[in-house]
């Protein structure tokens, strides 16, 4: 009989999603250079297993190889911005169809629950209490997620996150935050989900990404 206790992760994998969620919330700055040594004594793994993990970091472009250099995280730029802003709809559009046909009272429900969480924090936010982006970011995370999270598939939710992630990595180098607007947004997302409204939504989605790209390289943000 197959045990229902989790099971313990191991040191390698323990390490892996905290350099990897290290880089996403920019703890891990772009451009800065991974030291081996440094990273054993902060990741508490070898320097064996931190070249693993730096390789399958590598592979999900989160860091970049330097030949015998080492490695580096990944830069920002505008253009990879766009692409990631771009491949996010792509990915998110096509899913919110799917998850709207699909969705039934229980999503309903997790939509509902999940955007009252980022409702509030979005109303502290705008009361100037931003002492905590990363549980903003995780809360966005969460609504989006719920909205397409009866689209059926597997590997179309996998790889939206993987997308997400790298967009997220952008959000919080620059600390974006465009206020009423998006918190009016989300609740126009909220709205269009319970109508079922595929088009409304991707309307939405698309104005909601693409403005925030905008707002990112108006401001010079990513310097």
């Amino acid at each position: 009989m197959l045990s229902l206790t989790p099971q313990p992760l191991s040191v390698g994998e323990t390490a892996y999603r905290r350099i990897r969620a290290d880089i996403i919330f920019g703890r891990l700055a772009p451009g800065q250079k991974l030291k081996l040594e440094i990273l054993r004594e902060r990741y508490e793994a070898s320097v064996s297993t931190l070249r693993e993990l730096l390789s399958r970091l590598a592979s999900e472009g989160l860091i970049e190889a330097e030949g015998q250099k080492g490695f580096v995280v990944t830069p920002v730029s505008a253009t990879n911005l766009r692409e990631i802003a771009a491949m996010r709809l792509l990915l998110e559009g096509h899913a919110l169809a799917q998850s709207f046909a699909a969705g039934d009272m229980e999503w309903e429900g997790r939509v509902v629950a999940a955007h009252h969480k980022l409702a509030l924090m979005e109303r502290r936010m705008l009361a100037r209490d931003r002492d905590d982006p990363e549980l903003w970011k995780r809360y966005d995370w969460e609504f989006h997620h719920a909205l397409i999270s009866a689209c059926g598939s597997k590997v179309l939710l996998e790889t939206h996150g993987a997308i997400y992630d790298k967009y997220l990595r952008y959000q919080m180098v620059a600390v974006v935050f465009r206020g009423e607007i998006a918190a009016e947004e989300h609740e126009a997302l909220l709205d269009c989900a319970l109508r079922r409204d595929t088009n409304g939504a991707i309307a939405v989605l698309t104005r909601h990404v693409d403005d925030c790209v905008e707002h990112t390289l108006a401001g010079e943000l990513l310097s």
